[in-house]
């Protein structure tokens, strides 16, 4: 006969799984996007909680005097998910960078469009890079990466166990602002040198004849040259992903690092 029972201390580390669960999947790329609903999110953050609350089993009592008490390891908990979270989105903001450098070398730094998923104004070239190397990276699994990664925290942070180390955190997020400069130029150095030739090309065609409206004839070239490097280079946006995706492990493995 299968025992069901289940004590108020099993609760107790029940939720503290779910809360740790929940503030990474309600952060993490897809999962944080608008269009992806709010139940779902809850519902696989609740089904992910149920099988590691299994896979712990038997697990310690949680010993707490007050419930400001339990409400410090609760917030101890959130904060721990939240920065797994929050690692693996960081490096998606690189694509916005890329695709801004892109569209202020193109001439398309004007047109932004608002984007529903993340309720914010975003330049087309930035929506392309997003979207795309988005599919890449789920095609790849990355969200199974991000769910081994979550699952393995609980190993090597247990609950109720996270330190935060202040002087490690602040140093994953330089060595992120190094990368992220790094990776963005290297996404968009195909558009950035292709139009800064041209850029040469049109200066030097301004001193040879002064009567041509360079301004005018310029904004029209850039604008189908970069689009018609975009297309050339579409080949090299796996490799753009494959770098996305190395960044993603690095800085949840340098995040979990500064809690241990």
């Amino acid at each position: 006969m299968i025992n069901y029972s289940f004590t108020y201390s099993d609760l107790i580390y029940f939720l503290l799984i779910f809360v740790r669960i929940s503030c990474c999947v309600f952060v993490v790329p897809f999962f944080s996007m608008n269009m992806v609903p709010a139940r779902l999110r809850a519902g696989l953050s609740f089904f992910i909680s149920i099988l590691m609350y299994f896979v712990l089993s038997p697990h310690e009592t949680i010993v707490y005097n007050t419930i400001l008490g339990y409400s410090v390891l609760v917030l101890k908990e959130a904060v721990t998910g939240f920065l797994i979270g929050f690692g693996v989105n960081l490096c998606t903001s690189i694509l916005s960078f890329a695709g801004h450098v892109v569209d202020m070398e193109v001439g398309l730094s004007m047109a932004t469009m608002y984007d529903p998923a993340t309720r914010q104004n975003v330049t087309l070239t930035g929506v392309l890079y997003q979207y795309t190397i988005m599919l890449m990276l789920i095609v790849s699994g990355m969200y199974e990466y991000i769910i081994k990664a979550l699952a393995e925290t609980f190993t090597l942070i247990p609950i109720t166990g996270a330190v935060l180390r202040s002087d490690r955190l602040v140093a994953s997020l330089v060595m992120f602002l190094t990368d992220y400069i790094t990776i963005g130029l290297r996404i968009c150095m195909p558009v950035f040198v292709v139009i800064m030739i041209l850029d040469a090309v049109l200066g030097i065609m301004a001193k040879v004849s002064p009567q041509l409206n360079m301004f005018a004839v310029g904004i029209q070239l850039k604008l189908l040259v970069g689009l018609a490097v975009l297309f050339f280079t579409a080949a090299m946006l796996p490799k753009a992903s494959d770098m996305i995706f190395t960044e993603i492990k690095r800085m949840v493995v340098s995040f979990v690092e500064g809690m241990m």
